[in-house]
């Protein structure tokens, strides 16, 4: 189990060299709007992207491609994954990452998918070693919201203190959308984040601008 942990700490971690630093995933639009004003703010957006948007998404994503038995199977995972992305941007941002992480890990481990969506391409590497879905699917939600306060660090006033206070409350949110997930298919995904969706169309066009999503 330590090696496991471990592995996944290292994909996830801030370090791993996906870029994950360039994309706010919206944010920098909402927080330009005043969706996002306060601390609190953050942490219910967070919370409702996690639960009802792209944070459940991938979480059914990561799974459904963990458990595919070919590279056929992934690609249809990754074909949902794609139909699904809510703008230009997000696609992007998911394309990028994704292509970043097999590039990095089939170079290290081996045998990685290329072209996939950035959660197929992380269930897809850890069925390949082995690595629970669920730690895997939990780790990755936490890393997601760790790089997104992080993201709002820079676009707001938001200190060190009270950042890392937000990723310790969602920190059981995180653990409880990886558990529900188990045992969701294709058919589950669904969004119902649409303020986070509509503000990553408003970034399309926002100028000027710090990230790439």
């Amino acid at each position: 189990m330590h090696t496991e942990v471990l592995t996944l700490a290292q994909w996830l971690s801030p370090a791993y060299p996906v870029g994950a630093f360039a994309y706010s995933h919206g944010l920098e639009a909402a927080i330009r709007n005043d969706w996002i004003a306060s601390a609190d703010d953050l942490q219910d957006w967070l919370a409702t992207v996690l639960a009802d948007g792209s944070g459940r998404n991938d979480c059914i994503l990561l799974r459904a491609s963990h458990a595919c038995a070919d590279a056929a199977g992934r690609a249809e995972v990754d074909a949902a994954g794609r139909a699904f992305a809510a703008s230009a941007e997000r696609l992007l941002e998911s394309e990028a990452q994704g292509a970043a992480f097999a590039r990095v890990t089939g170079a290290i481990w081996g045998g990685a998918d290329e072209g996939l969506l950035y959660p197929v391409a992380v269930g897809a590497a850890a069925a390949r070693l082995g690595l629970p879905a669920t730690l895997t699917a939990a780790m990755a939600l936490h890393a997601n919201v760790g790089n997104l306060v992080s993201a709002a660090q820079r676009l707001m006033g938001l200190g060190q203190t009270r950042a890392q206070g937000i990723v310790a409350a969602l920190t059981p949110l995180c653990e409880r959308i990886a558990g529900e997930t188990e045992g969701c298919t294709l058919d589950d995904l669904h969004g119902l984040a649409f303020l986070s969706d509509i503000a990553a169309m408003r970034h399309e066009t926002l100028q000027p601008r710090i990230f790439r999503t």
